[in-house]
C-alpha cells in the first residue's frame, strides 16, 4: 500500500491541527475550509455567499498544489449553522463548481470554528495528466 502525501501551500491554512489536504492511491482529500482570508487569518465579512466562495477558494488553491482541480471533484461536504443560508451557499456554489457536479451532502450543525457559518470539505481525483504537484 503507498503512503499517503500530505499538502502544503502557503497559500492554505497553516494549523498543527491538520494537513491541508491529503493524497492516497489518487485520490485528495481536502481538509474542512471555511471563509477564511489566508493573508490576514480572519473571516470574510458580509453574507454566507461571500464565505462559501471565500471557503471555495481556499479548498481551490490546496487542489492546485496537490494537482487537482474543481473539475476532479468527487465528493463535497458542507456544514451550514443554519439552513436559512441554503439557498444563498447554493448560488453561489453553483456558479464556482463545474458541471457535472460531484456528490455533495450539506448539513446543518450547531457551531463551527471562527463562529462562521459555513465549512467545507472537498474529495478530488488527481489529474492524471499532471499527477501531484508535491
Amino acid at each position: 500500500m503507498a503512503p499517503k502525501q500530505i499538502v502544503s501551500t502557503e497559500k492554505g491554512l497553516k494549523s498543527n491541527l491538520l494537513s491541508q489536504a491529503t493524497i492516497h492511491n489518487g485520490t485528495v482529500f481536502v481538509s474542512g475550509n471555511i471563509g477564511l482570508d489566508m493573508s490576514t487569518m480572519k473571516v470574510v465579512e458580509g453574507s454566507v455567499a461571500d464565505r462559501t466562495k471565500q471557503a471555495l477558494e481556499n479548498i481551490r488553491v490546496v487542489l492546485e498544489a496537490a494537482g487537482s482541480s474543481f473539475e476532479q471533484l468527487l465528493k463535497v461536504n458542507i456544514y451550514l449553522t443554519s439552513m436559512d443560508d441554503y439557498s444563498a451557499m447554493n448560488a453561489t456554489y453553483v456558479k464556482i463548481i463545474p458541471d457535472p457536479k460531484p456528490a455533495r451532502t450539506c448539513v446543518c450543525v450547531k457551531e463551527l470554528p471562527f463562529k462562521t457559518d459555513v465549512e467545507i470539505e472537498a474529495i478530488a481525483a488527481l489529474s492524471e495528466s499532471t499527477g501531484s504537484n508535491l
